[in-house]
């Protein structure tokens, strides 16, 4: 079992920086390197995976696009969203890419169970859903064996933004977040749950947060 999950609490960043220090991160890191997890609310924007189409795409508008190097279609982020990029050696962990996807989708299920709110996940379309309506988004990259990207889960926010998108590449597809369903939340609070719910998933013996820029 590995020992010790580094966490870094990024609070409001912009989108692109952190994605390049990601990958400047997983670039560079050795074997020896600790897996870390990072924790930040993105400013709104829509990103757009590899297999991304322009035409899932409805009306942008005044929220930037970036076309990123994660699996998966367009997505958006915006304020009210609890974000974790997986900064993780899948190899030394002996995790292929599905049973990755699944455990950090058991993850934010049983995270969502302890606010009362029963979620499922689909064999056809990675992410979570709470009765057909998509609640956590998840997105990877895989480079030398190590992963980035992650997973996105709707607290409480605006969720229009979703409407001018097909997100994930599915026309009409719902979106609801967490606030609808269990009322006033902290999203501190939201956030600790999940740091224990990686630790445990992931086969962590404890946590630590991190200090420290991603620069």
């Amino acid at each position: 079992m590995p020992g010790t999950l580094g966490f870094r609490e990024l609070g409001t960043m912009a989108y692109e920086p952190v994605w390049h220090a990601m990958q400047r991160f997983t670039n560079e890191r050795g074997t020896s390197a600790d897996d870390e997890v990072w924790l930040v609310e993105h400013p709104q924007v829509f990103t757009q995976g590899q297999a991304g189409k322009a035409e899932h795409l409805l009306l942008p508008g005044d929220i930037p696009v970036v076309k990123v190097d994660r699996g998966g279609q367009v997505t958006y982020h915006g304020p009210g969203q609890l974000v974790a990029y997986l900064l993780l050696d899948v190899r030394k962990l002996g995790f292929g890419v599905r049973e990755l996807v699944t455990r950090m989708e058991t993850c934010l299920i049983e995270l969502l169970a302890s606010y009362g709110v029963t979620a499922a996940a689909k064999p056809d379309a990675p992410g979570v859903y709470v009765d057909g309506a998509k609640i956590a988004s998840l997105g990877l990259r895989i480079r030398h064996g190590c992963s980035f990207h992650g997973l996105a889960l709707n607290v409480d926010m605006d969720l229009a933004p979703f409407r001018r998108i097909n997100p994930c590449g599915y026309a009409g597809l719902a979106m609801t977040q967490l606030s609808e369903h269990a009322g006033t939340i902290e999203f501190a609070e939201v956030s600790a749950r999940l740091r224990a719910q990686l630790v445990k998933h992931l086969d962590y013996a404890e946590q630590t947060t991190l200090t420290g820029g991603i620069d």
